[in-house]
């Protein structure tokens, strides 16, 4: 037997041999899910849908509600409404959608599906219909839990790793768009970890799978039937469908849940801690070589945080052996780390890695308080200093007492600023205090602008300045160079 068909009489026909079997090697090895699109989703449908409910409620008018805010109007809040605005005393219905997570009936929607309701009941796809109780909710993920009484054991769907979850995979939302009952929609996720200023812990799936008005609470499936999101909102101009949707991802939906099961509402870690993005800039004046972490601008007395040795000015960076690159990452973080538990805090501390060892405690829902100026400060006194636009003053009891700051707070006060200068073009507005320069407190105005000066002559281009505005303590890198 011969095999002359591998044989190249040149240099150039081996060269083409040995390129074609590389890239069939290369094409054999490859995910089958990378090199072909499924062929449908049928059985995929066939073996979900039953597991997946829609949930009608009824209501009565307590007050009015205000419009949405753009470009997020369709938070899937209201659904098949009467036209007209409700009335006071008014019963209205909205239809939504949920999915069964346990033989038993416990079953998963949205927080704004079930929060006004006086009763809700769940369909199934083969007709049957049961009362629903509310288990428990929580306003912050958008997540509630519903239970009802069966005497049978319920379709249920498994609960995947939304970790998992890649750019380009397929996915598969399930729901009851526009009160049509069970309807099937696909596509891709376009993206992970969205911020859509939704609430304190957002990290949605992106999705271009239809979803539309009443597939709120309706669950997101990868290609093995697993939930790896709750849909949740949509960007809509038009109120329906753009291909823009956002998922709650499974493993957030998951510890929420626990608890809700567990406790009826959720107990989640708190440090007592203000932060801030660490832009470039500040990055730099703080000893990071990128951007990355969460900066500490405030801490609160007796909190977890100071008592542990968490001071302003620390950058976040590794919380309970989790990385936190940005700071957004950092309120989930804590969020979901148990009430109690001694963890390993790592911070960067003027260009320095420190470790601390901190006792998380439990967060209160905080409350809304005014801390706007009342009056109008006076204008320059003999002792009052000028730089870069600002006009600067000690502050006194009087400043401290129009502006309702607390005694503790020291520092400088700026009473006028120009909106063509350098400090507005650094952030800094009248009525703030300048409470910090490169981590040195500042104590009069003649200092501030020794600082600055002397900063400019050794040509820094940014000085780390903390400021105490309303009441609240914030860094700026403040340009002095150019």
């Amino acid at each position: 037997m011969t095999f002359d068909c591998f044989i190249f009489n040149s240099r150039r026909q081996w060269l083409f041999g040995a390129l074609v079997w590389v890239l069939l090697i290369a094409f054999l090895l490859m995910p089958a899910a990378a090199r072909s699109v499924p062929d449908g989703f049928a059985d995929l449908a066939e073996r979900l849908i039953p597991a997946v409910v829609n949930i009608s409620t009824s209501a009565t008018v307590s007050r009015r509600r205000g419009p949405g805010q753009p470009p997020f109007n369709e938070f899937f809040e209201e659904f098949f409404r009467d036209r007209a605005m409700p009335k006071r005393g008014q019963k209205v219905s909205s239809l939504g959608s949920g999915f069964v997570i346990d033989a038993s009936g416990i079953i998963i929607t949205n927080n704004h599906v079930v929060e006004q309701a006086d009763e809700i009941t769940v369909n199934f796809a083969d007709g049957s219909k049961y009362e629903a109780t509310l288990l428990g909710r929580d306003p912050k993920t958008d997540l509630a839990v519903l239970t009802i009484k069966v005497s049978k054991p319920l379709p249920y769907v498994p609960i995947g790793n939304s970790d998992k979850a890649r750019v380009g995979d397929w996915v598969v939302a399930v729901g009851n768009p526009f009160g049509l009952g069970g309807s099937l929609s696909a596509g891709i996720i376009s993206a992970i970890n969205r911020d859509i200023s939704a609430g304190p812990y957002d990290s949605f799936i992106q999705t271009d799978a239809a979803i539309n008005r009443g597939n709120s609470g309706g669950p997101l499936f990868n290609l093995k039937g697993e939930v790896i999101g709750v849909n949740s909102a949509i960007i809509s101009p038009t109120g329906g469908s753009v291909g823009i949707g956002f998922s709650i991802p499974s493993n957030l939906m998951s510890s929420v849940v626990a608890q809700l099961q567990k406790y009826g509402e959720t107990r989640r870690g708190w440090l007592g801690v203000r932060i801030q993005e660490v832009t470039d800039d500040l990055a730099e004046n703080l000893g990071l070589n990128k951007s990355r972490g969460a900066l500490i601008s405030e801490v609160s007395p007796d909190g977890p945080a100071e008592k542990g040795g968490l001071r302003p000015g620390d950058v976040v960076v590794k919380f309970d052996g989790k990385k936190v690159p940005t700071m957004r990452d950092l309120p989930r973080i804590v969020a979901e780390t148990d009430i109690n538990k001694r963890v390993r805090v790592e911070v960067v501390r003027r260009g320095k890695i420190r470790r601390l060892t901190i006792v998380t405690g439990r967060l209160d829902e905080p409350k809304l308080v005014s801390t706007g100026v009342k009056k109008k400060v006076k204008k320059k006194r003999k002792k009052d200093q000028s730089i870069f636009g600002m006009d600067l003053r000690k502050l006194d009891a009087p400043a401290r007492l129009q502006l309702e700051l607390p005694a503790s707070v020291e520092g400088v006060l700026v009473i006028d600023i120009d909106a063509q200068g350098r400090g507005y073009e650094n952030g800094i507005r009248r009525g703030d205090v300048i409470v910090e320069i490169a981590q040195r407190p500042t104590s009069t105005p003649e200092k501030v602008t020794t600082m600055f000066k002397n900063a400019r002559k050794k040509g820094k281009k940014s000085l780390l300045v903390l400021l105490n505005s309303r009441g609240s303590l914030r860094f700026v890198a403040f340009k002095v160079g150019g």
